[in-house]
């Protein structure tokens, strides 16, 4: 079986480079948007860099815009914003697509790993989402932010869907640290 260290990705200036060069005790690897009611999550996601990268966290995140065009900037306007609202210090890649026939294979395969526990009891915002998105397919990302922990082997240990914040994984790192 593949591990998801073992697929290359594309940092924000274009440069192919191993998922492993990112890889630490743990990996939370977070599909990111600008223009999204999520979006201060990235806050969230910088105070877990911050508290739990001397004990193994690494945070990657990917900008996608295939949700309401919530992300419509070029990679270094996406840098730009990450730094400037939200000093942002862990790396946030280039721009790819999670979903469809050209999603990035590292989603391809967290999704397949994967596929998530999306339904009614994620509540008001299953239903908002089920309404401007239909039917995804099955272990589809449903929306920005979902977020996927790994273990230091690259295996999927927890997927998060959008609502769960970074103060909701504590918790789980905590466990795993």
């Amino acid at each position: 079986m593949t591990s998801a260290y073992d697929i290359p990705v594309t940092t924000a200036e274009g440069t192919s480079v191993p998922l492993r060069d990112y890889a630490g005790t743990l990996t939370l690897i977070v599909n990111v948007a600008s223009k999204c009611g999520l979006t201060p999550q990235y806050e969230g996601l910088e105070a877990l860099h911050r508290d739990y990268a001397d004990k193994g966290l690494r945070i990657v995140g990917f900008p996608c815009n295939q949700f309401l065009g919530q992300e419509p900037g070029t990679d270094d306007e996406i840098q730009e914003f990450c730094r400037l609202t939200y000093d942002v210090t862990f790396p946030v890649l280039g721009k790819i697509d999670v979903n469809g026939p050209d999603a990035a294979p590292l989603y391809a395969h967290l999704r397949a790993e994967a596929p998530g526990d999306w339904g009614p009891h994620h509540g008001e915002f299953y239903d908002k989402l089920n309404t401007i998105t239909p039917a995804t397919e099955p272990g589809d990302i449903v929306w920005n932010f979902t977020k996927f922990l790994l273990d230091d082997q690259g295996t999927v240990l927890t997927r998060y869907e959008p609502p769960v914040t970074p103060d909701d994984i504590k918790k789980d790192l905590q466990h795993h640290l």
